[in-house]
């Protein structure tokens, strides 16, 4: 059974946020590379463009948080935290946020992001040319690259799709290679 398939029935074909029926689609938490059960969402299209940021936040859909964030699949808890965290500003996310329990582990995965963080604090991405990376990007690279611990050699111009930004540093992300997840130093990519 599929990914996808597994997320359906467990959710019996409703948006694990807003319970929706409509246009639902398959979300992987950010900054997994790899899709499973326990890292994705089924989600909404109206859910989806704003937790991608497609659309501005719609304060008044969100407050279906106030159900979802108690689901008992950690990925639905997770990203509860994280859109209650975009929202904090509004006042009831706040008092949401002070309810909500996620044990460290959990609360770690909720903070890879950096949804917590305030604008001035946020590591911001850039590629050689300047322009912000996002998760879910697609770059090329600018320049052969060297793997560390292979004898892999990643050519200048190939495409790397999907990137992960590592919230720690922001000269680093990461993507698949030939197959093979590797780091990437953002001065030697360029957003597609």
């Amino acid at each position: 059974m599929s990914v996808l398939q597994t997320l359906q029935e467990r959710s019996n074909n409703t948006c694990e946020l807003c319970t929706s029926k409509e246009g639902l689609t398959q979300y992987t938490l950010p900054p997994s590379l790899n899709e499973s059960v326990d890292n994705s969402v089924l989600v909404c299209k109206t859910c989806l463009d704003q937790i991608e940021g497609n659309t501005d936040m719609d304060p008044n859909h969100w407050r279906c948080l106030n159900d979802c964030m108690w689901n008992e699949h950690v990925a639905v808890q997770i990203l509860s935290w994280r859109m209650l965290q975009r929202l904090r500003n509004e006042g009831w996310p706040k008092d949401l946020l002070d309810m909500m329990y996620l044990d460290d582990e959990a609360l770690a995965l909720a903070r890879a992001t950096g949804e917590h963080e305030d604008e001035a604090n946020k590591i911001i991405h850039r590629d050689s040319n300047g322009v912000i990376l996002d998760n879910g990007d697609s770059v090329v690279l600018i320049k052969d690259l060297k793997v560390k611990g292979s004898s892999m050699v990643a050519k200048q111009g190939t495409a790397v799709r999907n990137i992960r930004l590592d919230h720690e540093n922001a000269e680093y992300i990461e993507g698949k290679v030939d197959g093979q997840n590797i780091v990437i130093i953002t001065k030697y990519v360029k957003k597609t």
